[in-house]
């Protein structure tokens, strides 16, 4: 028999003699089912969160009778385990006995091996009969509190048949079949009861009556403000939104613009190289406003083709000859809005996007978190469609605030949606149902959009002598950086030798030269200020019709050189070219650049057939005959776009409602009178101006068009632009009575060739959607009543009196 020793090691070693394979087992089983039982609890108490209210207990807390079936399992399970260790602590009792040979005494340190652990499994059973009944009552407390809420709130937890109100039900009933289809929904609180639905729809949404039992204050979320903007030099007002400030200092927007792109950092290196002459346009532009006061709006830029969501396609492509143009455009846009003195932020990923926005975590499905910090959103169709997708119902809310740089424009034909699919003029870049105003262009295509632009650099005055005495009378730089531009145009290239020196600028890997002519001196990509000496240099700058519209002529005529560019017979258009198909207008193109030809011209711009090898020679010949000094057209300076840019900041306005169309019968009689020479239309003198009305209604002037012409080329025919703001004013038949039209019959439809006069039939049509007001398109059987104005020297965007 082994006696008491105090080490511990031999005492495990007598349990674990003692315990037999099966008292192992056991005990594993009963230390198994009470960690299974801690575990339980614990996540049975941990599902009732706190600060949930009584009626949206979840149904995992109020499974009562199921949490109280567990416990007395384990009870039951542990009272079994109870007596089988006391019979088997009996069995081995009588053979203790047995090998003891009758010795009957028992220090308290021998005590038979199984007692101590029956006893404590026995105290471990009665806890948790315990734990049973307390949860047992906790749980039934629950419910008969759950129970009374619910019955005081069940009439109001039910949607309401509010007349007001009539997408509620619906609503409700979607929110029961798919709420857990966005994770936006939990966000907000929604966890599948009745009660958190309407809660919803009430507070977050807006298709159900606000609940009357809830607290409509806490209820609210207060917005959470936008932090200003640091401006130099600028005092907060003691009331009243704070006043821009013109800025001189860029290093601010440098940092703000980010880096880690090359796109961004082409676009730090224009803007820093651009600051003196922003700075001196700022001056120049305050000067002339004198004590104008402009509030500082809160401007959020999100340049969408920049995101590695839409492919980033031109950051790759920068140091490669890729297309430069929008990455100007958007360098000068972000130097402009900041100058002008406006809070800014700049965004070129998603996840920036959607911070600055306060999207709800999820799909998109929800409204944001917050009202809205910006008043105005420059983005891009990339971003318009991200905005789009992650903004919710919000963005049906707030798109009157956005502003999208497009390149080519959108007519009002493809931007109606309703109207757009059922006429043919669906596209994958239009639809969007904004005003066409919103759409800004990189140069005036369209009046109908509004006219952003970009800047070309300016040369003071001693620059432009050196310019006019360093140009040598033979060299010519070929429009183009990429090698396929140059495919096809040998015979081009070859007339061009027998008078010039041909450089190029062609992009090319060291291993592979670009397949361009040998007599062609290819200087490689450069960068912008070694090509500005280049073109500084050359006497011809010439295009091969492609790339179409860019900034890069503009920038040739602005250093002297003269631009050479082919005519389209027939115009290019979305008809018969792969380049505009699919594109959100219906434009002719008649040259490569059809601004430098209509705004500029001779003797800077000349335009030939180039399949006319005779009129090409010619061409040339005559140019090298003609001087010209450094141009560059107001609108394109650093003043220029401020100017543009701020009068569409301080006068456009698209959030205020569209009135109707059609004047009601019996408004009063539009304020125009018959032009002395009875050709057109013009404001009455002692009729009183159209209240905010913007460009101002006095400038207004109508004209009816001929069959097959549209309103863009009819006002240009008369020294005018089309504006199709003042559309409103002459769709009413007392216009065409006044333009001594005779009208048969007078009808109201959806069309963007309306309001028009149909000869054949004498039938004068009248606009139905103020959307589809339109400067662009035209239809032989119509002659359009056409709205024009006039517009101040060099700046076709804005009027005589619209500053």
């Amino acid at each position: 028999m082994i006696t008491v020793n105090p080490d511990g090691k031999i005492m495990v070693r007598r349990c674990l003699v003692t315990l037999r394979p099966f008292r192992l087992f056991v005990l594993g089983i009963g230390f198994f089912t009470l960690c299974f039982l801690m575990t339980s609890l614990g996540g049975q108490f941990s599902a009732r969160r706190l600060g949930d209210s009584p009626f949206t207990i979840r149904t995992e807390v109020m499974g009562g009778p199921e949490s109280r079936g567990v416990l007395r399992k384990m009870s039951d399970l542990l009272e079994l385990m109870v007596k089988r260790m006391d019979a088997l602590a009996r069995l081995e009792n009588g053979s203790e006995l047995h090998r003891a040979g009758g010795d009957l005494h028992f220090p308290a340190d021998r005590m038979p091996p199984g007692a101590g652990l029956m006893e404590r499994i026995q105290a471990i059973a009665q806890n948790v009969s315990d734990i049973a009944v307390k949860v047992d009552q906790i749980l039934h407390h629950s419910l008969l509190l759950h129970s009374k809420v619910s019955e005081g709130r069940r009439d109001q937890c039910e949607a309401p048949s509010d007349p007001k109100f009539p997408d509620c039900s619906g609503k409700v009933e979607w929110m029961r079949a798919r709420w857990t289809s966005d994770p936006c929904y939990a966000f907000f609180g929604v966890d599948g009861t009745e009660c958190s639905f309407l809660i919803y729809l009430s507070e977050v949404e807006w298709f159900c009556p606000p609940l009357p039992w809830r607290n409509q204050t806490a209820a609210q979320r207060a917005p959470k403000p936008l932090p200003k903007v640091q401006v130099e030099g600028q005092r907060e007002l003691r009331s009243g939104p704070l006043q821009a400030v013109f800025r001189s200092n860029l290093s601010h927007l440098l940092d703000l613009m980010g880096s880690g792109k090359e796109s961004l950092i082409f676009m730090k290196k224009r803007t820093k190289r651009l600051t003196a002459q922003w700075a001196l346009a700022a001056q120049r532009l305050a000067q002339k406003l004198g004590a104008t006061q402009r509030d500082q709006k809160q401007i959020l830029v999100h340049i969408g083709f920049l995101t590695e969501e839409s492919g980033d396609v031109f950051s790759p492509r920068v140091l490669k000859g890729g297309p430069l143009g929008e990455m100007v455009q958007w360098a000068d846009i972000l130097a402009a809005l900041y100058v002008l003195g406006h809070g800014l932020r700049v965004t070129v990923s998603l996840k920036e996007l959607q911070s600055n926005l306060g999207v709800p975590p999820g799909r998109g499905s929800c409204p944001l978190t917050m009202p809205l910090p910006f008043d105005l959103i420059y983005t891009d169709y990339h971003g318009l469609q991200q905005m789009k997708q992650h903004m919710g119902l919000s963005f049906k809310k707030y798109r009157c605030r956005i502003r999208v740089i497009d390149t080519f424009g959108t007519e009002p034909a493809y931007n109606h949606e309703e109207y757009a699919t059922l006429h043919g003029y669906r596209t994958n870049w239009g639809y969007w149902n904004l005003n066409p105003k919103q759409f800004m262009t990189m140069f005036p295509h369209t009046p109908d959009n509004s006219f952003m632009g970009f800047v070309s650099e300016e040369l003071n005055e001693t620059e432009k002598r050196l310019i006019k005495g360093g140009k040598a009378s033979n060299m010519a730089v070929v429009y183009g950086k990429e090698a396929s531009i140059w495919k096809g145009k040998e015979k081009f290239l070859g007339i061009l030798n027998k008078y010039m020196e041909i450089h190029g600028t062609v992009y090319y890997d060291s291993q592979r030269p670009p397949e361009v002519p040998a007599f062609v001196k290819n200087h490689g990509l450069l960068p912008q200020p070694e090509f500005q000496q280049l073109l500084r240099k050359a006497k011809l700058f010439i295009g091969f019709g492609f790339p179409y519209e860019g900034p890069a002529p503009l920038e040739a005529i602005a250093n002297g050189c003269i631009f050479l560019q082919s005519r389209f017979s027939p115009p290019h258009s979305s008809l018969n070219h792969e380049f505009f198909r699919g594109k959100p207008t219906s434009r002719e193109v008649f040259s490569q650049h059809p601004y430098a030809e209509n705004f500029i011209g001779k003797p800077h711009v000349w335009t030939v057939d180039y399949n006319n090898s005779e009129e090409f020679e010619a061409a040339i010949k005559a140019i090298m005959r003609t001087q010209v000094d450094p141009y560059l057209p107001y609108e394109y300076t650093c003043e220029g776009m401020l100017e543009r840019i701020h009068a569409y900041i301080q006068h456009q306005d698209f959030c205020i409602a569209p009135g109707p169309a059609l004047p009601e019968a019996h408004a009063p009689k539009s304020p125009f009178v018959l032009a002395p020479n009875a050709t057109h239309l013009e404001w009455a003198r002692n009729a009183s101006s159209a209240p905010g009305a913007w460009p101002p209604a006095h400038s207004l002037r109508a004209w009816l068009a001929v069959p097959g012409r549209a309103c863009t080329d009819t006002c240009l025919d008369h020294g005018l632009i089309c504006e199709p703001s003042f559309f409103p004013f002459l769709n009413s038949q007392d216009a065409f009575l006044k333009l001594q039209v005779p009208c048969d019959s007078t009808e109201s439809e959806m069309n963007h060739l309306y309001p028009a006069f149909a000869q054949p039939g004498q039938e004068c049509y009248l606009q139905k959607e103020p959307l589809l007001f339109s400067c662009a398109g035209s239809n032989t059987k119509y002659r359009r009543l056409c709205p024009c104005r006039d517009f101040r020297k060099g700046q076709v965007a804005l009027c005589q009196g619209c500053l």
